[in-house]
């Protein structure tokens, strides 16, 4: 007891109460010089002697004293707390900290998670750092709800990216488990316990309970109650086996740091428009399957002079293609296809109109696609140019003619620099569609992949086609997406500049 100069056992006690001693240790584990007690002896009561302890906290170069969870981390490393796997059927939040992270990285850092019990299958967050150098915590939810019992796997990256500097990724994969609903707690901590040598498990009202193996068959079991909180551990159990029940657990991952690519692949004929050319088409054939990669595609007349699209339509009839007569009756920018979501969507910028299924949607009223959507352009004469949506990719559409032109041409349409993934997921795509190539845009450049082994061929002229999947035979890439037409494009012409910068090889920029 505070005053007291011995305890109730004879063993003389040091000049000091408890307030004094709960003082010291405070200040002790702030880092700062302190006085303590001195050494407690047996028999007379030793005079106290006083001893400045030093910083236990490692000082960064600012004058910030390092954070203790990163002093504690020798290697990078995700603390990661909260999970309570009896909350089976319910919300869960998993919280993210980040400890012995390198100096240089950046002040904020990408986390991208990526599971099936998070919503969408994946999210991004971000990690800021705080002005004393440690790491502000992120908080993940997900649901598992209707999901079935047993482990599921969460992949971590964490990205840092700043100016001046390399960027720098840190990956790590960790498994948790979704019980049964009958499951009883003996169970569930025996699974997780199993596959997590180093977890840290608390119970509630800031009583935390740490068990962790230190090798061999002994165990380092530490119990600490805070905040008024009751922790009980009683090892002296009768005969039989000790349950013992907690609420949440946390555990530490390693981040394990992986090259970054110095740059980008480099596409060997970079363009956003471009075709594929078949000398001798076979029946329901296109000779040209035209190509392009802009973020609004623009679809207008057929024009040799400065025309304003980027797909130029014009009418076919019985004797063949017409570039004048009823091709004057499209509009110079007559409809736009663009990315919208998870789909692609079509607006009307024309004078004439168009007619989706038979039924104008009106100017300037974007419309999503669907598959087998009828696209009729113009919407006051019939039949001057109609279009079908064949195909809706999670990367591009195709569009095929279903008019006098349906074996001249058909289009893809694709979003710049959009990889489909591997595997590929299915698509909604009309007979005639599917057994088209699967193209995307990526590095500036197209590219066909193969569904079936995913190997990606770079399209340049020089490539051979033969040996690519449905690439119909006698075919040929040619770097402009109207290679039968000697178009010229001046100054003045109304396109984009990324589309006329990287077909200017193929146009004139004077007039003939």
């Amino acid at each position: 007891m505070p005053g007291n100069q011995a305890c109730e056992g004879g063993h003389a006690q040091a000049d000091s109460s408890s307030y004094a001693l709960l003082s010291a240790m405070r200040t002790t584990r702030s880092g700062l010089p302190v006085t303590t007690l001195g050494d407690v002896h047996t028999g007379p009561a030793a005079p106290s002697t006083t001893t400045p302890i030093a910083p236990v906290a490692p000082v960064s170069p600012n004058g910030y004293a390092r954070p203790l969870q990163r002093a504690q981390a020798e290697r990078p490393q995700l603390h990661i707390s909260g999970f309570d796997p009896r909350a089976a059927g319910g919300r869960q939040t998993l919280k993210m900290e980040l400890r012995g992270m390198p100096e240089a990285s950046a002040p904020q850092l990408a986390l991208a998670v990526q599971s099936e019990l998070i919503p969408h299958g994946a999210a991004r967050q971000q990690f800021v750092r705080a002005v004393g150098g440690d790491w502000r915590p992120v908080f993940v939810e997900f649901s598992s709800r209707d999901r079935e019992h047993g482990q599921y796997q969460i992949s971590i990256e964490v990205l840092s990216q700043h100016a001046g500097q390399a960027p720098r990724k840190w990956v790590c994969t960790f498994v948790i488990l979704v019980p049964r609903l009958d499951a009883t707690l003996t169970e569930i901590h025996r699974i997780f316990l199993s596959t997590h040598k180093n977890v840290r498990v608390m119970a509630d009202d800031a009583s935390i309970a740490r068990v962790s193996a230190s090798g061999g068959d002994s165990l380092d079991i530490d119990v600490t109650a805070r905040n008024a909180g009751i922790a009980h551990l009683d090892l002296n159990a009768p005969a039989g086996k000790v349950d013992l029940g907690f609420s949440t657990i946390a555990w530490d991952e390693d981040l394990i740091e992986i090259d970054m690519p110095a740059a980008g692949a480099v596409h060997p004929h970079a363009s956003c428009a471009a075709s594929l050319v078949n000398a001798a088409p076979e029946a329901g054939a296109q000779r040209q399957i035209r190509l392009f990669a802009v973020e609004e595609c623009v679809f207008g007349r057929f024009e040799l002079v400065d025309p304003e699209a980027h797909a130029l339509l014009t009418h076919y009839s019985a004797d063949g293609q017409d570039t004048n007569g009823l091709t004057r009756r499209l509009s110079g920018r007559h409809a736009i296809i663009r990315r919208a979501g998870a789909g692609f969507e079509i607006e009307d910028v024309s004078r004439y109109g168009i007619l989706l299924d038979g039924v104008w949607p009106g100017k300037h009223k974007p419309t999503a696609l669907r598959l087998g959507m009828r696209i009729e352009l113009t919407a006051s004469i019939k039949g001057v140019a109609v279009l079908q949506v064949s195909a809706i990719m999670p990367h591009g559409v195709i569009l095929h003619r279903i008019d006098q032109g349906a074996s001249a041409e058909c289009y893809y349409v694709l979003a710049p620099d959009t990889h489909p993934g591997f595997p590929v997921k299915t698509f909604a795509a009309a007979p005639h569609a599917a057994a088209l190539p699967l193209l995307f845009h990526g590095a500036g450049g197209f590219w066909h992949l193969d569904q079936l082994t995913g190997k990606e061929t770079a399209l340049a002229p020089t490539v051979s086609l033969e040996k690519l999947s449905r690439v119909p035979r006698h075919s040929r890439f040619a770097s402009d997406a109207y290679p039968e037409h000697w178009i010229i494009r001046t100054a003045g012409g109304d396109v984009s500049e990324a589309y006329r910068a990287s077909s200017g090889h193929a146009y004139h920029a004077q007039t003939a």
